[in-house]
């Protein structure tokens, strides 16, 4: 099994113990062996410039990138250009996020996950499939001509045996807690979005299993004082998780602010909703027929709709702690840490700690990507 060192100096390492200033990595195979504080800086040393040296992102939100809309290549190729789109901002594992779409492309979807990472494929660790079975009323850039009831046989797709982790998007309002207890019985990862539930909705599905809130705020039900919503059931729970896209466009900074004051950390999720055009020159792109235009970060359709977003991890972690003055340990966890928990992966993900895979990126200091190493070896040198 292979054995290498790793050394970072002129930067702070974030490790569950504690900031290190400077470290020595050990990497047996593709996990650490030991991090331990560096005590004298060899040749090859990697200068962090001041920066920041953190465990590699973990992104459960990934619709495209690099020109590639998963929705229109649910193959391993497709897969693999996505991850390769991203790599270069931070993130060593993701979940390729399907858009509504029929009950064929989604068996192809989780198929290509199957075989993706069976391929060994870099960073793929399930399939994130949002909607169709989702509500009209909140359905924002998706198709409701793809829309459905989630019935048996979608149940028994959804819950076969995979390779990786299966997550899927759904309005509770539109199911029952019987068919969501089935799921998670079954291994699904069930998350709440583009829905219109009430609180006692959310808090019965929660009840059955429901563990997520796919981008907290948008397309959900709001909260009011006397109708607090999906959104003022997910600020009530202090067990679901939370995603946030905080991009500047899809919440306002008070909101991101508010979720931070009002949850415990480790619930928050930091996602990209990411589309084609990350990593891409050609920004615009079509989205089940429909020109999606690309401008100042900001995807939207014809009407004016958002359309996911232009956004990359590392950009993420750079906007909360802009916007909300967050520390950017506390960032990091959420773009790593959390949604590994939330994904079942804490034992082998998103820590810089003894048994884990070596997956990290180094940031400069103001937080823009510097490099990504998964499993040890370095596949990007950041933008």
């Amino acid at each position: 099994m292979n054995e290498s060192q790793f050394h970072v100096v002129n930067g702070s390492v974030v490790t569950p113990d504690g900031l290190m200033n400077g470290a020595t990595i050990r990497v047996v195979g593709d996990r650490i062996a030991m991090i331990t504080p560096l005590e004298r800086a060899p040749a090859d040393a990697v200068d962090l410039g001041g920066g920041w040296l953190v465990p590699g992102f973990v992104d459960t939100q990934v619709n495209g990138g690099g020109g590639v809309l998963l929705n229109d290549q649910p193959t391993v190729a497709g897969i693999a250009a996505i991850g390769a789109a991203h790599a270069p901002y931070g993130t060593t594992a993701f979940m390729p996020t399907l858009i509504s779409d029929t009950p064929e492309v989604i068996a192809a979807t989780l198929d290509a996950m199957d075989a993706a990472i069976e391929a060994g494929v870099p960073g793929v660790v399930g399939a994130h499939i949002e909607g169709p079975w989702i509500n009209p009323a909140r359905k924002g850039i998706h198709d409701p001509a793809k829309f459905r009831l989630l019935d048996n046989t979608m149940i028994e797709l959804l819950i076969r045996p995979r390779k990786g982790r299966v997550m899927v998007t759904l309005a509770p309002e539109l199911t029952d807690p019987a068919s969501i207890a089935r799921l998670v019985a079954g291994g699904v990862i069930v998350s709440a979005g583009h829905t219109d539930a009430d609180y006692e909705t959310i808090v019965a599905a929660a009840g059955a299993g429901l563990s997520g809130i796919t981008h907290l705020f948008n397309a959900m039900s709001p909260l009011l004082h006397r109708a607090p919503g999906v959104v003022g059931a997910a600020l009530d729970d202090r067990h679901v998780y939370c995603g946030l896209i905080a991009d500047g466009l899809h919440v306002h900074d008070a909101a991101l602010r508010l979720a931070l004051n009002a949850r415990p950390h480790d619930r928050l999720m930091l996602v990209s909703d990411a589309m084609p055009s990350v990593g891409a020159v050609d920004k615009d792109f079509r989205l089940q027929g429909r020109l999606i235009h690309v401008e100042d970060g900001k995807c939207f359709g014809e009407d004016g709709t958002l359309a996911g977003s232009d956004l990359d991890m590392a950009g993420a972690v750079r906007n909360l702690v802009a916007r909300t003055h967050a520390d950017v340990v506390t960032a990091a966890a959420m773009a790593s840490t959390n949604p590994a928990a939330f994904l079942g992966l804490s034992h082998e993900r998103g820590a810089l700690a003894s048994g884990l895979r070596a997956d990290w990126v180094a940031l400069t200091a103001d937080l823009r990507p510097a490099g990504t190493w998964i499993g040890g070896l370095k596949i990007a040198d950041g933008i």
